[in-house]
């Protein structure tokens, strides 16, 4: 195998100036850096990450930790996060926590045992034994999806990168109101979750926009899993009054109301409309084809990555929240006509920010 000093020698420069070239720790002349790279190209040099790891003190690694097993939705932000962390050079290390906040201290200890330089976490609904480790060991962290509220006396210095969750869900309430709907349900993801707080905050603005009172019988937790919404479901449909249109608060809930409505024989939305938050691959091959809101799932992965690597360039730099926004993804589930001359969704941007920008707070 082919050493520095090999590559050196071959482009006539020192083994200082290579490492410097892998390194990126000085400059190096345009002709000098090309020379190097040439080399290296020609003698098949590959460097010894191990070693360098030594010198540096990192590892060009990052470690992440979402349930992506379980959930389709952390599986399109695990592909944001890898496309960031490759286009910089990063290897990744994964780890599903289960979205149990004792499994999800260990896997956090067992990723920073393994000296990647920094964290991506979507944190559990109990994230104070996960917060006490990171802040104990000083570790560079980014939290995605799900925020976190800083205790008190904790010195947060934590990133953290979601999609906007009250409006986009109040335009989904709004959208059935002006279909003529008056109880209007909610399946409500797992309490704790920043995200459920922020979904109920905007199903209840949606229905104090239409003029629609707030029912808490309207509102049933599906935990954030498909089981659990289906039980949630079934205790709506079974009210006195039962809901004429429902709002699903993620991807696997929508799966579990759709059993649930199935089980009763009901269809959408003929008996009951259904709008969800979360788009997915085969949101349009549903009859009716489900209208969604969709989250920049890739992106929020990819800002998370931007977010860390500028948390390590500068590690004191005071802390950030940035949202991205979402899109109003029209189809027939809510009881809409199919568009004429359309054979896909409708698609409104509900931010005038570019998704690749965000807010920022």
């Amino acid at each position: 195998m082919a050493t520095m000093v090999d590559v050196a020698a071959h482009a006539g420069v020192s083994v200082a100036t290579v490492s410097h070239v892998l390194n990126d720790t000085r400059p190096v002349l345009p002709h000098t850096r090309q020379a190097v790279l040439d080399a290296i190209d020609v003698l098949g040099y590959t460097p010894n990450t191990l070693a360098r790891s030594l010198v540096t003190a990192r590892t060009r690694s990052i470690g992440l930790a979402v349930s992506a097993i379980s959930n389709p939705y952390f599986t399109e932000i695990l592909q944001g996060v890898e496309a960031g962390a490759l286009e910089h050079g990063y290897g990744l290390l994964l780890a599903d926590p289960h979205d149990d906040p004792q499994h999800e201290r260990k896997v956090v200890q067992l990723l920073h045992e393994r000296r990647v330089d920094g964290l991506i976490v979507a944190p559990s609904a109990d994230p104070d034994a996960l917060l006490r480790y990171l802040g104990q060991h000083n570790v560079p962290t980014v939290f995605l999806d799900r925020l976190v509220k800083a205790p008190a006396d904790h010195p947060f210095r934590f990133d953290q990168v979601c999609a906007e969750n009250a409006e986009p869900m109040a335009r989904l309430v709004g959208h059935l109101a002006e279909r003529g709907h008056r109880r209007i349900g909610l399946v409500a993801g797992l309490p704790g979750f920043s995200t459920t707080n922020e979904r109920i905050s905007g199903y209840r603005h949606g229905l104090a926009g239409a003029g629609l009172p707030y029912d808490e019988r309207l509102v049933a937790h599906g935990d954030s899993e498909a089981a659990a919404a289906e039980r949630a479901t079934d205790a709506l449909l079974s009210l006195a009054a039962p809901p004429t249109a429902l709002v699903t608060g993620n991807n696997a809930m929508t799966i579990g109301a759709l059993r649930a409505l199935r089980e009763r024989g009901l269809s959408v939305p003929d008996d009951l409309a259904l709008c969800c938050f979360d788009d997915f691959a085969w949101a349009d091959l549903f009859a009716p084809r489900l209208t969604a809101i969709s989250q920049p799932s890739k992106e929020i992965g990819a800002q998370a990555v931007r977010l860390l690597l500028e948390r390590l360039a500068s590690p004191d730099h005071p802390a950030r929240t940035v949202r991205l926004p979402c899109a109003f993804v029209h189809r027939t589930s809510c009881g809409c006509a199919e568009p004429p001359g359309t054979s896909g969704a409708s698609h409104t941007d509900l931010s005038q920010k570019s998704p690749a920008k965000g807010t920022l707070s």
